[in-house]
């Protein structure tokens, strides 16, 4: 057998040794290979053995002048089949930060330190839109970024591209947490009192039936997405949640089923709700029957006078002028979600309907995002805690 190390004698007299090793094959099953060059014969025997051993177990990472950007692509499309189209949207917009700032680093040379710069880079100067350009993002927005760095390179790394993942243990620090705290406090969801006061106040409201359904936890998407024939059970006070519209960069409405399998779901019309419901059927009949063939019927139950399909934008835009002209404070649409199911949680409801309520599969991540109790939900806790300290007895009469 022929001896695969070779002696090579440069133009200037300087003697070096050279071996070709097999290293797989490439995407079209073509043979790679790599060439070793060192000073002396034993250095690349020592090379060529630790490749042919790194092979054998699986460890070897061939050499690549790949990108950051090509990582990023090869990533991106290795996700197609797993995601939908909103969702590929959220990740490149956060991708658009990576590519900016690290997409002409080769892969290979990106360290931790260049992921730590990253992030100061992040919280100090990216802003693009939504604030003053080229000041910092958030903290949560952060997070959102690195969270996708961190997955093309496990990609990178289950495709034998890196050794390892350089992104995997940095965070965003938490002095930046904390001043984003101070400084942007977010506005607390309705308490029950608001959640009755909005109620109260919408009842002659043309939309009063799909305000309502938020106001039950229905997500805006969800509330849009709504057919009176396929998901709306009037006479068995049932409602059905398997369609969602939904919008990219509020500008293109986008339809397709639930967020996840748990968000696909049965629930429970309450009365109020039920009686809206079939109230505003009866004004959509009649709608209808004035405009006659001018009249377009979508079959959803969220549209305007004509019979058109309306958006959650639509539903958002309509609850905050109803707030302003109620002198209501102002909180997201979005948030009447996170009352209703404070509301259930602080009521004794078992976190397992809690989480089937809101369509998730976690109860753990139902408490933790969506519940956040007032000092007038814990009204209940200072009964308790009456008794406990005699509060309800009064001063015995030793300690007087």
């Amino acid at each position: 057998m022929a001896d695969p190390i070779k002696k090579i004698l440069l133009r200037n007299g300087v003697v070096r040794w050279r071996t070709m090793v097999d290293v797989g094959k490439d995407a079209d099953g073509k043979r790679k290979q790599l060439t070793i060059t060192r000073d002396t014969r034993a250095e690349v025997v020592d090379e060529r053995a630790r490749i042919i051993n790194e092979r054998r177990t699986g460890q070897l990472i061939v050499p690549s002048k790949m990108t950051v950007n090509q990582l990023l692509d090869a990533y991106m499309v290795s996700k197609e089949d797993d995601l939908e189209e909103t969702t590929i949207d959220g990740y490149e917009n956060r991708l658009t930060h990576i590519r900016a700032r690290l997409g002409s680093t080769q892969v290979q040379e990106l360290t931790d330190t260049h992921v730590e710069e990253f992030v100061t880079w992040l919280l100090t100067e990216a802003r693009r839109r939504g604030g003053p350009k080229g000041t910092g993002l958030r903290p949560s927005t952060v997070d959102g970024v690195l969270g996708r760095l961190r997955a093309a390179l496990r990609y990178a790394l289950r495709k034998k591209i890196v050794a390892q993942n350089v992104a995997e243990f940095v965070t965003v620090p938490r002095k930046a947490r904390k001043q984003d705290r101070r400084d942007n406090q977010r506005e607390q969801p309705w308490g029950v009192v608001e959640v009755k006061e909005f109620v109260v106040g919408i009842r002659e409201d043309r939309l009063f039936a799909p305000l309502l359904l938020s106001c039950m936890g229905l997500r805006p998407a969800e509330v849009a997405g709504l057919r009176w024939a396929e998901d709306i059970d009037l006479e068995g006070g049932a409602l059905g949640i398997a369609n969602t519209r939904t919008m990219i960069r509020n500008a293109r409405v986008v339809e397709k089923d639930t967020k996840s399998e748990a968000g696909e779901r049965t629930l429970p019309l309450p009365e109020p709700v039920r009686l809206a419901l079939m109230n505003f059927r009866l004004l959509q009949e009649a709608e209808q029957a004035k405009l006659g063939e001018y009249y377009l019927p979508s079959g959803y139950v969220f549209v305007d006078e004509m019979g058109q399909a309306l958006t959650p934008r639509h539903l958002r835009e309509h609850a905050y002028r109803l707030m302003a002209k109620m002198g209501l404070r102002r909180v997201r649409l979005y948030d009447a979600r996170h009352s209703c199911l404070t509301f259930l949680a602080v009521s004794g409801i078992p976190d397992v309907i809690l989480a089937a309520w809101a369509g998730h599969t976690n109860a753990s991540f139902t408490k933790k995002k969506y519940v956040h109790p007032t000092a007038a939900d814990m009204g209940a806790a200072v009964i308790h805690l009456n008794e406990l300290l005699g509060v309800a007895d009064g001063p015995s009469e030793s300690a007087v």
